[in-house]
């Protein structure tokens, strides 16, 4: 088994990666649904939740089924980290995660997420002030370094460990490559097999199939996989992992009965958590992914985005059943561009 704190999680566990705008509790109930052992929510604002920000706020909402769940902070002041970890503690999640792995300027400029990377005392004092803040376990997702002339991960590693962190995620990229190239599992397995190292280490970047995660596995010796792109659209791909883990085996590919099926699920929740506006609305992003490889699906997708009830969507849906009857899509994997784009330095 594997332990976070009082977590205990299967002896190699999947965890569902946080994405902004995807990873919200109607997509992570269908994560969960489909063999997902762990997951966190989309990253919160420390100052948001101190200023009482209603989307930041909205996002602590966790639900039973769910669990065990993390709730994810990140900022790059130590007195607000320290205030959101007690705050996020009062909706009682089962951890604490800190991100210090987030690539995008509008986070990174401030001082948080992987902006962090470049100072990597003050990384240490910000997981400090929400560790003795808090009374759950507090993980860590971060990456290797900011740039290929600082990938300082293995420092950041062991100093991590040394403030009380229960576990830590790391991204195998560095902030500058964003989400392009290769990811480095070199450095995972470098960390993992550090004998300083005693708590867990999750790897993330790029499994997107069975195989590859099985190969990972065995390779770099890791205590479990993160996945994030490779689950939208296709929340499967957790029990896939888990059954070829177990058996060598591969599991058949869903059916348009099950894809569809998982669309209503995650329809329903939507709905029933943002309401029948909104709800309909963010749902849109995800028809496309879901229905990924089959073939003349534009007009059903076309019809799908602007539709405003539930009733109109199911139609629509009953009709997708009824024409792809019989058909398997075959899995679109996701494909990951060779290279990185120039590193914006943030000022």
């Amino acid at each position: 088994m594997t332990k976070i704190g009082n977590i205990t999680l299967p002896e190699f566990p999947l965890l569902l990666a946080p994405m902004e705008d995807v990873s919200d509790p109607p997509f992570r109930s269908v994560c969960k649904s489909n063999g997902a052992d762990l997951m966190y929510t989309e990253f919160i604002s420390s100052e948001g939740l101190i200023r009482d920000a209603i989307k930041s706020r909205r996002k602590l909402d966790i639900f039973e089924e769910e669990r065990p769940v993390g709730i994810q902070i990140f900022g790059g002041d130590e007195e607000a980290m320290g205030m959101s970890a007690a705050i996020v503690e009062t909706v009682n999640p089962d951890l604490v995660d800190i991100n210090f792995g987030c690539p995008v300027k509008k986070v990174v400029t401030k001082g948080a997420g992987a902006g962090v990377l470049k100072d990597v005392d003050l990384m240490i004092r910000l997981t400090q002030s929400v560790i003795k803040n808090t009374n759950l376990p507090v993980t860590v997702k971060t990456r290797l370094g900011w740039d290929d002339d600082s990938k300082n991960i293995e420092e950041v590693a062991e100093r991590l460990q040394d403030t009380g962190i229960a576990a830590l995620a790391i991204h195998g990229r560095t902030r500058c490559q964003m989400y392009k190239g290769l990811a480095d599992w070199e450095l995972i397995g470098k960390i993992k097999n550090n004998p300083r190292i005693q708590i867990p280490i999750f790897g993330n970047g790029d499994i997107d199939s069975p195989e590859k995660a099985l190969e990972y596995k065995n390779r770099y010796g890791v205590d479990g996989i993160m996945i994030g792109r490779a689950a939208i659209g296709y929340p499967w791909i957790f029990n896939e992992i888990k059954h070829f883990l177990q058996t060598g085996e591969h599991l058949s590919l869903p059916t348009v009965q099950q894809r569809v099926a998982v669309i209503r699920q995650h329809l329903k929740q939507s709905l029933s958590w943002k309401g029948p506006k909104v709800g309909i609305f963010e749902m849109r992003r995800h028809y496309t992914n879901y229905l990924k490889g089959f073939p003349n699906i534009k007009e059903f997708r076309s019809r799908l985005v602007q539709l405003s009830t539930y009733e109109e969507i199911d139609e629509v849906l009953e009709e997708v059943l009824k024409t792809y009857d019989g058909f398997v899509a075959e899995k679109n994997l996701w494909t990951f561009a060779e290279g990185a784009p120039n590193c914006e330095t943030a000022k």
